[in-house]
């Protein structure tokens, strides 16, 4: 008795099943279609019609599709996928471009530390001529900054200029001091002289060296930053196939079209879909994996000579051994500008102007004090201790929208791509290009172009990463990809059907969870064995043999019913 009141329990379900196959009226449908803004309310029947004109949806029972409609559902599912790519991309770019951010502000707060440091060194120690160089202290600073930042400006010559401009103060104030300045012309050939003399022995050299080798480690972090969020932006944009966009119909709206508007795809059969569209975007793993821990690895040869912080906060200490050593050799070096330039020239002594000043608008020397929040090294490592959970983003991508948000749940009745079903028995496919070609779902021709352009970006940039490749003039430049907003720029064949002209405003999707990969083999539920499967004959079959069955299946609810009441 119990085995066949499970048996007119389970047929129950079938035949409501069935009923929802062919539905009577088409309000749910036209509720739905509405209520997502998939197209105007008059394209939708009132009630069933055949479907004949249905290119993929197509059915020989009655159907609440029109063509019309048919070509709206194929752009809302791929609208509806686009905007699930970049839901799971956010919060990968929002880290990133948040680090970008607090990267250049950090960069901003040295370059001032540093300068202050400078300033107090000056005035402390040389307080004569502290006031008139703190413009050169400025300007070296500033230049340091804009190269940092992306200028590619010489590091050699913007060093060497401050030196030059310094010379003459030095000169001044503690070589040969006199009762007023020298005289501008004067002060203009002493300055001159500075690279013949060499007042402040390899001071400018070293510092050169020194801001060089780390500020290129610098600049080589921020612009691999910038490439990454430029990637994100590209594949989220990525322009699918034709045969992925009618894919996409078939698993998310074809169902509808039979009134199953609350059915999802089984989980076999979203991976084979999802799969197969991001294809090419799968190839990106690899080359994304090498990027986040060609990051670990620059970051961890940011130090001693390397380190910006440490460098950029040592300026002040050099300086003052540079000074030191122009000092100590004063008598020489007034020989030599004697030589050059002839005895000094002064300004009249009524013209002298007031540099002693007890304004102290740097911070003080000692008080360099930091919170460790603040430290450029401090930044690096929370960052990719956090970026280091995104290293399978690319090869987990479809899964993580399977599970996540399309596929139904285990054990719960789902959609195959033709009807509705206890579980997929196809076969399911791997990720990446070579996976698909046993793929039942998606055909898939071959690799992206804009896919290839970007893992070859990433394999030039995780060059530069590893050391391997020297950046020269405007190779950091060159490597960026662009911001995927502009049209045309991206992949993907396009026609009418699927209306690439429209853009249209998704629904709020919510925020997917990160996953682990699935393996096509990693559970019972996800292995399954090729089966002939043939959609058109399928659909025959099931619409031919629906006729048949009508009054077998109420004699079989008229006996279900009789034993409920018999109970």
């Amino acid at each position: 008795m119990d085995v066949q009141w499970m048996n007119c329990i389970f047929f129950l379900s079938c035949c409501a099943g069935l009923s929802c196959g062919s539905p009577d009226s088409c309000d749910e449908v036209r509720k739905v279609f509405q209520l997502r803004q998939i197209g105007p309310i008059k394209l939708l029947p009132f009630t069933p019609k055949p479907g004949s004109e249905l290119q993929v949806c197509m059915s020989r029972n009655l159907t609440c599709c029109t063509k019309k409609m048919e070509e709206r559902y194929q752009v809302a599912a791929r609208r509806d996928v686009q905007n699930l790519l970049q839901t799971s991309s956010s919060s990968l770019k929002f880290l990133i471009s948040r680090n970008v951010a607090a990267f250049q502000e950090t960069f901003e707060v040295l370059m001032k530390q540093a300068e202050n440091h400078t300033n107090t060194l000056l005035q402390e120690s040389y307080r004569n001529m502290a006031g008139q160089a703190a413009g050169p202290v400025r300007e070296l600073f500033t230049d340091i900054g804009l190269f940092l930042l992306g200028s590619e400006l010489n590091v050699d010559d913007l060093v060497q200029r401050f030196f030059d401009a310094l010379f003459p103060l030095v000169y001044n104030h503690l070589i040969n001091p006199g009762l007023s300045d020298i005289a501008p012309g004067y002060a203009e050939c002493v300055r001159l002289s500075s690279r013949d003399v060499r007042p402040f022995g390899g001071a400018p050299s070293l510092l050169a060296n020194q801001i060089a080798r780390s500020g290129v480690s610098g600049k080589l972090l921020l612009q691999a930053l910038h490439l990454g969020i430029e990637i994100i932006n590209t594949t989220d944009h990525l322009q699918f196939s034709r045969e992925c966009r009618r894919a996409l119909l078939k698993m998310h709206y074809c169902p509808h079209c039979q009134g199953l508007t609350q059915s999802k795809p089984c989980m076999g059969y979203c991976l084979n879909v999802i799969r197969g569209c991001l294809a090419s975007m799968a190839e990106i793993d690899a080359h994304w994996r090498e990027f986040v821990h060609s990051l670990e690895g620059l970051s961890a040869r940011m130090q001693g000579p390397h380190d910006l912080e440490q460098v950029l906060l040592g300026v002040h200490t050099l300086l003052h051994d540079a000074v030191a050593h122009a000092q100590k050799n004063g008598p020489r070096l007034s020989a030599q500008v004697h030589k050059l330039c002839g005895s000094p020239s002064r300004k009249p002594v009524h013209s002298v102007s007031v540099q002693h000043s007890n304004s102290r608008e740097s911070i003080p020397l000692k008080a360099s004090a930091r919170e460790s929040g603040d430290s450029l090294a401090v930044r690096r490592k929370e960052f990719l201790n956090s970026l280091r959970f995104y290293r399978t983003y690319y090869g987990g991508l479809a899964d993580q929208l399977c599970v996540s948000e399309l596929a139904s749940g285990d054990g719960l009745s789902c959609w195959n791509g033709a009807d509705i079903v206890k579980s997929y028995t196809l076969r399911v496919v791997g990720n990446g290009i070579k996976a698909q070609t046993a793929n039942p779902e998606v055909k898939v021709k071959g690799a992206d172009p804009v896919i290839n352009q970007v893992i070859d970006k990433l394999k030039h940039i995780n060059q530069l990463l590893q050391g391997k490749s020297i950046p020269k003039l405007g190779t950091l430049d060159q490597i960026e990809t662009g911001s995927g907003d502009a049209e045309g720029r991206y992949s993907g064949d396009c026609d009418d059907e699927d209306g690439c002209g429209g853009s249209g405003g998704g629904e709020v999707k919510r925020k997917v969870s990160r996953v682990s990969k699935l393996s096509p083999d990693v559970a019972s539920d996800h292995r399954h064995h090729h089966h002939p499967h043939g959609e058109d004959s399928e659909m025959e079959g099931r619409s031919s043999s629906h006729g048949r069955l009508t009054g077998t299946i109420w004699v079989f609810i008229l006996t279900c019913l009789q034993m409920l009441l018999a109970l």
